[in-house]
């Protein structure tokens, strides 16, 4: 016959034990909470947030460059300013943003 085993809860004592090598932490040794959400704010704010519609096929070929895709449209744009391809600059939108349909530019 197999004999039941009970195991006993360990006895309560009132004293709590401190180790001297790890001392339980205080409020000033954690000083005050640090909530970080985000980058954070430029250093030098220079860009501006702003929602833009792009095609599909043209989002995927810049993601599919890898990590970076957000900067690499913005330096493919402004190469466009900086060659001065704008209709203030030749009366009429460069050729590669012509509207298509035969839609006209306001």
């Amino acid at each position: 016959m197999k004999r039941a085993i009970t195991l006993k809860p360990p006895a309560a004592t009132s004293v709590k034990r401190v180790d001297p090598d790890n001392p339980p932490w205080t409020e000033e040794m954690l000083g005050a909470a640090v909530v970080r959400r985000g980058r954070g704010p430029q250093k030098a704010p220079t860009k501006v947030l702003t929602s833009i519609r792009l095609d599909a096929d043209v989002l995927a070929y810049f993601k599919a460059l890898g990590v970076g895709y957000q900067s690499r449209i913005n330096k493919a744009l402004r190469e466009i300013v900086d060659r001065g391809l704008t209709m203030r600059s030749t009366g009429r939108p460069p050729a590669g943003l012509r509207p298509r349909g035969g839609r006209r530019l306001p």
